[in-house]
């Protein structure tokens, strides 16, 4: 369904700590014109665990009306609590959006089985495509290759996005996965590069934010395969990769969005 460089969107905000969006519909745009593959709205560099739920279903709802089709809309939906994850992700749905994205419940850090039957729970209760995410550097709970092979034969569970950057994750999950369907996704830019080279389909990038064209230039490269072009593409942005994240993400993110001039500056 998905492949590529997608962006994990920020949520910009105005002086009063609304949503900014006028701000939001210039960056949807941005990444329209720039050739990226995707947008997830409201995921971990969307401010998905500050935001209320009003504003959190308001922001997927508008980033989908702002896309006008142009490009596929992912909506985070996930939650520590499995009712609020499924009231998330029928918003999403009600919404119009293309897929979701639910990570692991934080904080609580539930059994490989609580996971699975938190996950299956959600794919039940509504008919959207939906992608696994496992950043357990955030969350502290790991999602096992195990797991994940369990939950990609569940009807809906169409991928993963995996965030550890250990890229034995990724051959663990392939050996015990065979559905070609199932997707594939880096959530770490600093080896996204080798993760679609060892067979991923995409990143879900923060680094897309303030670099879009070359983050897309080179996902298309590392997908077809082009190690010399894929590497090139990539040694100018690995700077930006771990820059982007001195301090916890978003802030190094929107502190470069407001330099450039493309969210409003809240310091």
């Amino acid at each position: 369904m998905f492949r590529g460089s997608m962006v994990a969107l920020v949520t910009p905000m105005s002086a009063d700590d609304s949503v900014d969006y006028d701000s939001l519909q210039r960056l949807v745009d941005f990444h329209v014109e720039n050739g990226t593959s995707a947008i997830v709205s409201m995921g971990t560099t969307g401010e998905s665990a500050t935001l209320d739920m009003p504003e959190h279903c308001e922001v997927m709802r508008r980033t989908v009306e702002m896309a006008k089709g142009r490009i596929p809309v992912i909506a985070g939906t996930g939650a520590n609590s499995t009712t609020e994850a499924i009231d998330l992700t029928q918003c999403a749905r009600d919404g119009g959006a293309d897929a979701c994205l639910l990570v692991t419940p934080y904080y609580n850090k539930p059994t490989q089985q609580g996971l699975y039957l938190h996950y299956r729970k959600i794919a039940e209760t509504v008919d959207i495509p939906q992608i696994l995410y496992n950043v357990p550097g955030r969350t502290v709970c790991d999602m096992l290759p195990e797991t994940v092979a369990r939950l990609a034969v569940v009807p809906n569970i169409v991928g993963i996005k995996d965030a550890t950057g250990d890229l034995n994750r990724l051959q663990a999950m392939q050996s015990q996965i065979a559905d070609e369907v199932f997707e594939f996704f880096s959530g770490d830019d600093e080896t996204g590069t080798e993760f679609m080279l060892c067979g991923g389909h995409g990143v879900i990038s923060v680094t897309s934010n303030v670099a879009p064209k070359a983050m897309a230039e080179m996902c298309v490269a590392a997908l077809a395969g082009e190690r010399e072009k894929a590497e090139a593409a990539n040694a100018p942005l690995t700077g930006l990769h771990s820059q982007l994240f001195l301090e916890a993400n978003p802030i190094p993110v929107k502190w470069a969005l407001a330099e450039m001039g493309r969210v409003f500056d809240c310091r």
